[in-house]
């Protein structure tokens, strides 16, 4: 179950020759894929790609009756070894995860195929995750490009131009026999909008064709002395067919003025903000429609020295809006205009920031800047609008208007009861070093957890605690999600332990799903899926690998979590330890039981719904069960007592009735102020004469109580 279907949007993709496709760019790409006779497609989901995972899932039918193979790979390198078909066969293959740690998973692969090069074309479609909205270290792809003599595509962020990108980018794959990266930033994944759509193409040479004829070619084989050969055919062979091809076909694109004394040279994927820039600098329409002169880089490497140098002559300065560091794209231009005695000066990131993310408001501060210096008179001239940028000390910081809102777990979330036992134990035995993986269970970093020394990478948990494999009074634990752990995990982590008799403590959390990605179902997952094998447990795994000392526990039973854990820590049985906490994703329960559970209230049916909340008079306002849980429904209200000032824990309505924050006040032994209620829609007879019946004997007792202390009162007074 992913985060979202795409069911009734992917039959769009079946549209053909002149009819107008609409949609958000993640259908725009496997759309154009599917124009440009792709034969197998696979990928490993993560942001910003997560969606044309989750796109391709849904359309296995469409992509079926093409003959289009699609795989959900295991990681990214098993998805960048897909590609090792398309090296002795006219196949093509597309590929597709979230760089740059999912290129770093595949690097030992896409090295291989680009040492080899491909004979059909092979595209691989990053999703560039870099900036304020990113959920990793902040690094680029375009490194990885260079080093391996990748071509790397950065389309425009609209859907005709990410269409004309995958489909030229197959035919540059073929045409340089080089394999080609297409980077998109999560604004061009979910820009919407519109193209002309051409028919889908099948495969004239399909993958059985290539099973039943197979060719072997030595000198596609990266071993000595192929290898050293593939390096000098990149040099003579490769790199020139693929300018020529990216100068020919114009994938580079020219904007604004003909001619001026300056100039802005622009990453694809920043073109969109750019326009904005300038049109909060009054200098362009919203359309683009400006006089500066523009030279769009929808091919980011490599680049095209007469292009730089036609474009450049007659300036005094370009800018060139490179985002991140380091500058690879500013290095290049200067070497190309010095090398051919041009002299105009480059200006980068002497106006614009090293590092973070260039939204509008930080280009137009940097074109602000470099126009001020080169061409004052230019930004009054060709002014279209007569504004005027607003100023930075007119701007009030997002700090100031928005609360920080930092990442944390879902409400019901089973990962959390995990951190909250884990609290507990620290407290009976002393606090432990924690390596932390990738997942959601990574948020305990965060208030009211703070628990986690570091994370090294996905499914990378135990390992990062390896180092400390020594002799000591207290061991350490690591974290693995269930989906870290299929991933990566299982041979990094488990084997890794087993094979150097790690003497700590590992703990998987396993919630049915790659929850963090979305949803998507792995080799555990409790569902039946019509394509592929799940309900592989992970304890059978665990055991296959050589670990004896093994538990399973419910993770919203925290007593039972505190006691696998405080065993696991104290325990005199050596060797690696496991422990196997087990609940499903509520985000993902929630996706698949409201809808049933709400059409069968509609439906008149009997619905019974489990509902926690805190009584008022008992609680007594310490909020211990908040900073042992940090559920977002457990919030505060006033304290109804006048005579007392603190407020009281509260149970919002978005409440989903897991049970969690009880379990943590009986396990913490705090104040018994939590009662579970039953909400019944649609009740019984036998329902609303318990109701009755109760009701009856509640109200005896109130009214037998109230005249039991009008009695006491009177003898008082007396």
């Amino acid at each position: 179950m992913a985060e979202r279907s795409f069911a009734k949007e992917v039959e769009d993709l079946r549209i053909g020759e002149g009819e107008v496709f609409r949609g958000e760019g993640i259908l725009a790409v496997t759309k154009a894929l599917l124009q440009s006779g792709v034969s197998y497609v696979g990928g490993y989901q993560g942001a910003p790609i997560s969606h044309l995972m989750d796109v391709l899932a849904d359309a296995q039918e469409i992509l079926g009756e093409l003959k289009v193979h699609f795989e959900a790979s295991a990681s990214e390198a098993a998805a960048a070894a897909m590609l090792a078909a398309s090296v002795n066969y006219p196949l093509r293959g597309a590929v597709t995860w979230k760089s740059t740690v999912g290129t770093n998973v595949a690097s030992d692969a896409l090295a291989s195929v680009a040492s080899s090069g491909v004979t059909g074309g092979a595209l691989v479609i990053i999703g560039e995750d870099y900036g304020e909205g990113s959920s990793i270290m902040q690094e680029r792809s375009h490194a990885f490009a260079m080093k391996s003599q990748m071509w790397l595509l950065d389309p425009r962020p609209n859907l005709t131009s990410i269409v004309d990108m995958v489909e030229k980018g197959f035919e540059l794959s073929e045409a340089s026999n080089t394999p080609v990266m297409l980077e998109l930033r999560i604004r061009a994944c979910h820009v919407y909008g519109s193209f002309v759509a051409k028919d889908n193409v099948t495969p004239s040479f399909t993958l059985r064709d290539a099973m039943e004829n197979p060719v072997r070619d030595y000198d596609r084989v990266v071993l000595p002395p192929s290898n050293f050969v593939h390096e000098v055919e990149k040099i003579e062979h490769r790199w020139p067919a693929a300018i020529d091809f990216i100068r020919k076909h114009r994938l580079n694109e020219f904007f604004g003025g003909a001619t001026g004394e300056v100039g802005i040279i622009v990453q694809g994927g920043l073109y969109n903000t750019l326009i904005r820039a300038l049109e909060l600098a009054g200098l362009s329409d919203a359309f683009g429609e400006t006089e500066l002169p523009i030279y769009c880089l929808n091919v980011a490497y490599p680049l095209i020295d007469d292009e730089v140098k036609g474009f450049c002559l007659d300036k005094k300065a370009v800018l060139i809006v490179e985002e991140g560091q380091p500058e690879y794209i500013e290095q290049a231009l200067n070497t190309i205009l010095r090398n051919g005695d041009i002299q105009t000066k480059v200006i980068g990131k002497q106006v614009l920031p090293r590092a973070g993310e260039y939204t509008s408001q930080v280009i137009l501060s940097g074109l602000q800047k470099f126009l001020g210096k080169f061409a004052p008179q230019a930004a009054t001239e060709n002014n279209k609008t007569g504004a005027t940028a607003p100023s930075p000390e007119s701007i009030k910081t997002i700090t100031e208007t928005v609360p920080q809102r930092p990442a944390g777990f879902c409400t019901g979330c089973p990962e959390r009861p995990v951190f909250s036992a884990m609290k507990l134990v620290q407290k009976d035995i002393g606090k432990f070093h924690v390596s932390c993986d990738i997942g959601c269970h990574l948020f305990s970093i965060l208030p009211p957890f703070d628990i986690g020394n570091t994370t090294m990478g996905y499914g990378l948990g135990w390992s990062g605690a390896s180092a400390f494999n020594a002799e000591s009074s207290v061991r350490t634990v690591s974290i693995m999600g269930d989906g870290g752990f299929w991933h990566n995990g299982l041979t990094s982590g488990v084997g890794n332990a087993v094979f150097n008799r790690n003497d700590n403590v590992l703990v998987i959390v396993d919630n049915g799903y790659s929850a963090a990605t979305g949803g998507q179902d792995i080799l555990s997952s409790r569902a039946d899926n019509k394509t592929k094998a799940t309900n592989n447990p992970i304890a059978r795994a665990v055991r296959g690998m050589g670990v004896t000392w093994l538990k399973e526990v419910n993770t919203y039973d925290v007593g039972a979590m505190m006691k696998a854990l405080k065993s696991a820590m104290t325990t005199a049985t050596t060797g690696p330890k496991v422990i196997i906490a087990q609940s499903e994703c509520m985000l993902n329960r929630e996706r698949r039981e409201k809808p049933l559970r709400n059409k069968a209230i509609r439906d008149g049916k009997r619905v019974v719904r489990a509902r926690f909340g805190v009584d008022p008079d008992t609680c007594t306002g310490d909020h211990a069960c908040i900073r042992i849980s940090g559920c977002p429904s457990l919030t505060l209200k006033e304290n109804p007592d006048p005579l007392k000032s603190d407020p009281v824990a509260y149970v919002d309505n978005d409440c989903v009735g897991c049970g969690v924050c009880g379990e943590n006040a009986h396990a913490a032994v705090l104040c018994p102020s939590f009662y579970r209620a039953a909400l019944i829609y649609n009740p019984s007879f036998l329902d609303k004469l318990l109701a009755g019946f109760r009701g009856a004997v509640i109200s005896f007792f109130q009214r037998w109580g109230d005249a039991k202390r009008a009695r006491y009162s009177f003898g008082a007074q007396q």
